[in-house]
């Protein structure tokens, strides 16, 4: 089953040194000044002495940044099936990933029980799941609070045969089946003239597939 885990404020509410002021969480860095034979390490815990659990490449770019501990030096990133914590000194946020009035391009959205995506396009958006084939979505609508540095965003798609209206919120997510750990949650509802209104919830990831 699904479970979102409610965020220690303090991980999204620090900043550090080397993030804009308006940094927006979750968010993508780029590895840098790491050796080229050296690799960045991400533990289990921030801390320097913590157990190793994965390593990034002095040339990783997209690692997704989830948000830091409350010291602003260490980074709380996400990685494949793993989540785990790596020196902010030598990641760089990118600063252009979250339009004001608008979603990255690299958003996507899953969840399970039942299973379903719904991803952002070139185009617009793309709803799928096992009973539905992939349905294009036009993006109609895309709401923010106003708030600097905030990624809560309301989204309203569709199509002739229905609608999906979507709240995405940052939190830390789990989608149950794995040890990673999302920055976004979603809950979405469908509602189209073919079947009744039905609510998901899932989690959001900002890397691009």
């Amino acid at each position: 089953m699904l479970r979102s885990l409610s965020l220690a404020l303090a991980l999204f509410a620090a900043v550090p040194a080397f993030a804009a002021p308006a940094a927006v969480l979750p968010g993508l860095a780029d590895v840098a000044d790491v050796a080229a034979n050296d690799v960045l390490n991400v533990r289990a815990k921030p801390d320097a002495k913590s157990e190793i659990v994965t390593t990034l490449a002095p040339n990783a770019k997209g690692v997704e940044v989830l948000g830091f501990d409350p010291t602003g030096k260490w980074a709380k990133v996400s990685i494949s099936e793993s989540t785990g914590w790596a020196s902010g000194r030598f990641l760089r946020l990118r600063k252009d990933l979250w339009p004001a009035d608008g979603v990255p391009a690299s958003l996507i959205c899953s969840g399970t029980e039942p299973f379903w995506s719904l991803r952002r396009t070139p185009a617009g958006m793309e709803f799928s799941s096992p009973d539905s084939p992939v349905q294009r979505l036009e993006l109609r609508k895309v709401m923010a609070r106003g708030i600097d540095g905030d990624a809560t965003r309301g989204l309203i798609a569709g199509n002739s045969e229905g609608r999906v209206t979507a709240v995405i919120q940052p939190e830390i997510c789990s989608d149950g089946m794995s040890d990673r750990s999302f920055g976004l949650s979603a809950t979405l509802i469908l509602d189209g003239s073919a079947k009744s209104a039905q609510m998901l919830s899932g989690c959001c990831s900002v890397v691009p597939r």
